[in-house]
């Protein structure tokens, strides 16, 4: 990377970190997907059970190996011989583990995270539930505000994700969601039976946080996930 951007990217992080922190989130920066990875093995603890979110970032950087490695209690909603019942209760359980390992859509320079779902897991995971949760997230989701954060999941994180899951949406097809931009009036909501196979069904912003330290946020430096 060159040398200027590569000072420009580090001063965007640098600026994210700080007001995380001001908000009680804890926040780091390590440089590859390996040291993410190794971070993380250092940071949890043996028998401890863990719960992951939907994360494409989290298979990139190797974390499920390490999950099933019989180290942890892990809720593996993952399991391919899962029956779909048998997941859903596993995303229930997941709720209450002593971990949650998770990506997120996009965080602010001002220090909030935004995240969007359609199940709604792990966005209730982000505001109660589990006693930590471990975010790891690509220095590409930092977004100067909350109406950048709207946008970028408006045409970078749900249409990759439909796309991914056969979605069936309007953004599959198209690249972006219906209404491509942020409303100024109705932020991210989409009027009442636009898009029935919306997979952005629930909004969750993490700004100011009571429970201090309890999100930790581990930004990395190479561009991952969608």
């Amino acid at each position: 990377m060159d040398a200027n951007l590569s000072k420009l990217i580090n001063m965007r992080i640098s600026k994210t970190i700080d007001n995380l922190k001001k908000n009680n989130i804890n926040a780091l920066y390590v440089p590859s997907k390996e040291t993410a990875l190794a971070f993380l093995k250092s940071i949890l603890v043996n028998g401890e059970s863990i719960a992951v979110g939907g994360s494409v970032t989290l298979d990139e950087i190797g974390a499920l190996p390490l999950l099933r490695s019989g180290q942890y209690a892990f809720i593996d909603r993952y399991d391919k011989s899962a029956t779909k019942e048998e997941i859903e209760e596993r995303k229930r359980a997941g709720l209450l583990a002593d971990t949650f390992i998770t990506g997120t859509n996009a965080i602010t320079e001002s220090g909030c995270l935004y995240n969007v779902d359609g199940t709604g897991n792990r966005a209730a995971a982000f505001v109660y539930g589990p006693k930590r949760v471990i975010v790891l997230v690509g220095y590409n989701k930092i977004v100067p505000n909350l109406a950048d954060a709207v946008v970028r999941v408006k045409r970078t994180a749900c249409p990759a994700n439909t796309i991914r899951l056969d979605s069936n949406t309007y953004c599959e097809k198209n690249g972006h969601c219906i209404k491509d931009v942020c409303d100024a009036r109705n932020f991210m909501t989409l009027p009442a039976g636009l898009c029935k196979e919306s997979i952005c069904c629930s909004a969750v912003i993490s700004a100011y946080q009571r429970n201090k330290d309890r999100i930790t946020v581990i930004i990395i430096g190479e561009e991952l996930g969608y």
